[in-house]
């Protein structure tokens, strides 16, 4: 028999072996980053492809925004965050411009094609020009009202979207739109949704005859609704554009929303409707004033528009829960577009500098790198911008006397001067004029038609309305009895209003001099085409008149600016500058919410 002494020698040798190593420490995987999405929102671009362009009191000339600036800005945006970044809009992509205007929107949508858009919401001026062709408006069966934004749908390499836009006759999301107000993109292995939303009021803020197939559903339930078919379809991450906003004076702390205007806040009234986790962010747009806030934890972000600036949002999303971490979400709102910037203050905004007594101009930086325009983007928009200079240089016959200032929340010269226009083309006993209808202040001296084309870049044309007295009054309470606060323009009459915006603003009205308005006498009143056909909200006095009453067709044949012009020159080719005080204010000075438009 084998001694065993050897076997447990070993067995002793090993246990001893065994009893001296310390058992290893457990792998720990290291912490997952949270994955990084940047938003990028645009809003009310309004066709401006060209820099704004000012003049210094030295001659120096200085750039803001355009097309080249923002595709510079966007593709700095994308080094920074390689296949992160979502470049959206907020609507308004057109109309406002000549570029966009003579191409009906076409050289925008090259451009946001060229950029690489993600998506963009339809806004209410995507409606403005009509069935495909110069006419603003359909003439007849064989038109289609939607014709220009259907050929604009078509060219898009990217959708165009409104969860709230519905087909008058179905109820349904338009068939031409091509999707139901929604849209999923993969960025970074992550599903992230984006819906559309169109301001319930676009009936009432474009010519409402081109969009009287549609119907424009109420945004919180459309908003809820588009977001849980966009989770139960696998979105990680909602992100709303939405051609509906708000206004805060104050950018410094993106958490104190003291400063945001509650009143006229379209999309804040939006999302206090919706539950929490509806959305993770929103791109807002339609009132062109600033947003970068959190408002119940959601970031939103809106700038003044025309390509002056852009926002931005970094969403960092948990990749193992794949929900956005709403604690790492950071927001820069409203970064201008510039090439040189003030050295002291860090714009290039022209109505500023014009305003300080000493510009020293530096070369814009953004993330470490000098901004210089996109060359590709320059060479895109050459062939129409050839065209809209042959256009702008063709000199109207006309000049100022001196600048005319367009005003909106009070009174301005060029309104009045537009309105006594407007007036006088169709012998009328009164005109009104909607101050939304007037985008430039007129130069004083010669003018070109580029001139009168930026003061007036709407189609509109002169129609005339036979109200009542009692009628006429009525119209303007509705048009004065709203929180923007916009004052309209008045010839024949003279206007006593509120200090403050707000439903019973309208006080009184007389005829000029101070002739009382009989209520039952009927006047003729001249008015843009887009006012008698119930923009503005004046609807509830244009719709039940019988059409013997309303003379929609152009009054002569004339637009707003023709009117103009033919005005100027009645007038021995100067514009004269009409006195102000045509309204007047009643109660005592106080201070009132900051209106919006």
């Amino acid at each position: 028999m084998r001694s065993p002494r050897p076997f447990l020698l070993a067995l002793v040798t090993c246990a001893a072996a065994c009893a001296g190593t310390q058992p290893s420490a457990p792998v720990v995987a290291p912490p997952i980053s949270p994955v990084r999405i940047t938003l990028v929102g645009l809003n009310d671009f309004h066709g401006q492809v060209e820099p704004h362009r000012t003049k210094l009191a030295d001659g120096r000339v200085v750039e803001e925004g355009g097309a080249a600036m923002l595709a510079a800005y966007v593709a700095r945006l994308r080094e920074d965050n390689p296949g992160g970044v979502l470049l959206l809009d907020g609507g308004d992509l057109f109309q406002g411009t000549l570029a966009s205007n003579l191409t009906e929107g076409a050289i925008v949508v090259d451009v946001y094609n060229h950029l690489g858009f993600t998506a963009a919401a339809i806004g209410n001026h995507e409606f403005d020009y009509g069935p495909a062709g110069p006419a603003p408006m359909a003439a007849g069966s064989g038109e289609d009202p939607l014709g220009a934004l259907k050929a604009r749908v078509k060219q898009a390499r990217f959708p165009l979207l409104s969860a709230n836009l519905r087909d008058a006759a179905t109820g349904k999301s338009p068939s031409w739109l091509g999707n139901d107000g929604t849209h999923i993109v993969v960025v970074k292995g992550l599903r992230v949704g984006v819906l559309g939303l169109t301001t319930e009021s676009t009936p009432s803020v474009t010519n409402p005859a081109n969009v009287d197939s549609l119907r424009f559903a109420p945004l919180a339930s459309s908003a809820l609704e588009a977001s849980r078919s966009l989770r139960e379809r696998g979105a990680d991450v909602v992100v709303a554009v939405a051609h509906a906003g708000g206004q805060c004076s104050d950018l410094r702390n993106p958490r104190d929303t003291s400063s945001c205007d509650k009143g006229d806040a379209e999309i804040l009234d939006m999302l206090a409707a919706l539950p929490q986790g509806t959305l993770d962010a929103v791109v807002a747009g339609h009132t062109h004033q600033t947003m970068g806030h959190f408002f119940d934890g959601v970031p939103i972000i809106e700038t003044t528009g025309q390509a002056r600036s852009l926002g931005v949002v970094e969403l960092f999303v948990d990749p193992v829960k794949r929900r956005v971490d709403p604690s790492l979400t950071r927001i820069q709102a409203a970064v201008p577009l510039c090439t040189q910037v003030d050295a002291v203050h860090g714009d290039c905004d022209g109505r500023r500098l014009r305003e300080r007594a000493e510009v020293k101009l530096s070369p814009s930086v953004f993330l470490g790198t000098a901004m210089r325009p996109d060359a590709e983007v320059t060479r895109l928009l050459a062939p129409t911008l050839a065209k809209v200079d042959e256009a702008q240089g063709r000199a109207s016959g006309v000049s100022c006397a001196s600048p005319l200032a367009r005003g909106f929340t009070e009174e301005g010269a060029l309104g009045n001067v537009i309105a006594d226009a407007l007036r006088e083309a169709a012998g009328a006993d009164a005109a009104v004029m909607n101050p939304g209808g007037i985008r430039a202040d007129l130069p004083g001296g010669t003018l070109s038609f580029g001139h009168v084309y930026q003061a007036l870049p709407f189609d509109n044309t002169v129609a005339v309305l036979t109200l009542t007295g009692a009628e006429l009054r009525h119209l303007l309470e509705l048009a004065h009895g709203v929180e923007r606060g916009a004052v309209f323009a008045v010839s024949g009459l003279e206007l006593t209003l509120a200090r403050c915006p707000g439903p019973g603003r309208l006080q009184g009205v007389t005829l000029e001099g101070g002739k009382p308005l009989v209520p039952e006498q009927r006047y003729r009143v001249a008015v843009p085409d887009f006012l008698a056909r119930g923009g503005d909200g004046v609807d509830g006095v244009t719709r039940p008149l019988p059409p013997e009453r309303a003379e929609l067709s152009p009054f002569r044949g004339m637009d707003l600016r023709e009117a103009l012009i033919a005005y100027g020159r009645s007038h021995g080719g100067v514009l004269p500058t009409p006195a102000l005080g045509r309204v007047r204010y009643s109660g005592v000075a106080q201070v009132c919410p900051t209106a919006s438009r």
